[in-house]
């Protein structure tokens, strides 16, 4: 498969610099770029995939009327919290 490029990104010289100033030993410029890029897109696919299973709750609980309390869902997600816990001790 052919590899394709990305436009040229303009940018202040000042983030130039403080991109360049926190590259790992053997990285360049580019694999930064192509790595921010990859983890962007991954974080935005995440979120999409959330709003989307928010929204399709929130249509399941408006159509069969059953809705749980924020408390109620904190206070047993505490409980699994606290049962791992233990569990790795």
């Amino acid at each position: 498969m052919k590899t394709s490029t990305i436009p040229s990104l303009r940018v202040k010289p000042e983030l130039r610099l403080a991109a360049e100033n926190v590259l790992q030993e053997g990285e360049s410029l580019s694999s930064f770029v192509e790595q921010s890029l990859r983890r962007n897109i991954q974080q935005r696919k995440a979120q999409q995939e959330f709003i989307a299973r928010g929204l399709a709750s929130a249509a399941e609980a408006e159509r069969t009327g059953e809705y749980f309390d924020a408390d109620d869902v904190l206070r047993e997600l505490d409980v699994m919290l606290d049962d791992a816990a233990k569990a790795q001790e």
